[in-house]
């Protein structure tokens, strides 16, 4: 009979030598080295501010900021809390970046466009704008703007008044606006109302299409009902007309609305310079897409601007939006160069906290966490975006 023969044990590896196991030893190690650095940086910190008599925490927000803020989208006056104050910096800041991202948007989707026109000079002056733009530090230009606006307009008593009600000054552009009226605030939520009815609208076209073939008009209803709904509201009112007119009082003016020299330069500063990026994104976006489609849909009949509306910019979305995003996220975190031009954005603001208070710790603190969500809101919605339009595979 054949022997049973016993299964050969492997001698037990020394852990030295098992990778599995190092690995864990090591990322252990990092770990206690970085909970070690962080507690030192923290102790020694609390330490030099025990010993300076230096107060932390947040309950500074409480008490009276006792200084002005030169524009904000809320009441505040100097008497107000540094709560407040921080709340106008980032209102200032979110204001700048939206407008920002939107002229951005729309001005470097057609430079880019034009970078690809078959007329020489469209190419050539969009090619020029972009080369000059992206080669130019966008601190330099929010310089050049602030410098332009305060030397090449007057002052308000020679301010420039091409029309009734608009004025030009180094104080900025101040200009009429309508009178504060009931109808306003009805007509606002009739739009808001009417936009959010056409959305759902657009959706449910887009499914009928899939559906039948059949296509439903709803951009062009939604544009008739969001200008038609809010005019029959103001007719009925009373169709107020009533405005309120700048008027000069000593040296400044009273009354109306007023653009800043400061947040139009930084506007400007910030909208140039990125939109000079975005256009090479969209031209890049806009020549991956085959010229056999191109061909393809002119070959059918589309002209010039259906083939871009219907073929090329759907499928150069997909490869011009992760670009893209990044693009945005620098327009939002350059920003806070607002500070170089005296724009009261969020770190102005704190900046002006921390030399009062002394709470440096906590105002960085808040600088950092607000960009953070301001950064991870927009790439959330950047990314849900990018998905919604990236192809579906069966």
């Amino acid at each position: 009979m054949p022997q049973k023969t016993e299964p050969v044990q492997s001698a037990a590896i020394p852990f030295w030598r098992d990778e599995a196991k190092r690995a864990i030893v090591f990322q252990i190690v990092a770990l206690l080295l970085v909970a070690g650095a962080g507690y030192y940086l923290y102790s020694n910190t609390q330490e030099n501010l025990a010993r300076q008599s230096i107060a932390t925490g947040f309950s500074f927000f409480d008490k009276e900021a006792s200084f002005e803020i030169g524009e904000s989208l809320i009441k505040y006056s100097a008497e107000d809390t540094y709560f407040r104050a921080l709340l106008v910096g980032a209102l200032n800041t979110v204001k700048v970046s939206f407008i920002g991202i939107v002229l951005t948007i729309i001005l470097g989707t057609i430079v880019g466009i034009a970078r690809l026109s078959s007329n020489w000079l469209m190419a050539k002056l969009s090619a020029g704008y972009i080369e000059l733009m992206q080669n130019i530090p966008v601190l330099l230009q929010l310089f050049f703007w602030y410098a332009i606006f305060y030397e090449a307009f007057p002052s308000p008593r020679q301010a420039l008044n091409p029309i009734t009600g608009l004025f030009f000054s180094n104080r900025g552009m101040i200009f009429a606006i309508p009178k504060a009226h009931p109808a306003h605030a009805v007509m606002g939520w009739a739009l808001l109302i009417v936009l959010v009815t056409g959305w759902f609208l657009n959706r449910w076209g887009h499914r009928r299409l899939d559906r039948t073939g059949q296509p439903f008009p709803a951009l062009r209803i939604t544009f008739a009902l969001a200008v038609g709904v809010p005019l029959l509201i103001w007719l009925a009112y009373g169709a107020p007309t009533a405005m309120d007119i700048p008027v000069l009082r000593g040296f400044n003016f009273r009354g109306g609305i007023t653009i800043s020299p400061e947040f139009s330069a930084l506007l400007l500063g910030l909208v140039l310079y990125t939109s000079a990026f975005v256009a090479e994104v969209v031209r890049a976006g806009i020549q991956s897409v085959g010229k056999g489609q191109i061909e393809a849909a002119m070959a059918i009949g589309l002209h010039p601007g259906q083939v871009l509306q219907r073929v090329i910019l759907p499928q150069a979305l997909r490869v011009i939006i992760p670009p893209l995003t990044s693009q945005l996220l620098n327009l939002i975190k350059n920003s806070s160069l607002a500070i170089a031009i005296g724009y009261a954005d969020f770190v102005a603001v704190t900046n002006t906290m921390i030399n009062q208070t002394g709470q440096a710790i906590e105002g960085v603190t808040l600088i950092m966490l607000l960009f953070l969500f301001f950064s991870l809101s927009t790439s959330l919605f950047m990314n849900w975006y990018n998905k919604k339009m990236a192809l579906v595979e069966r």
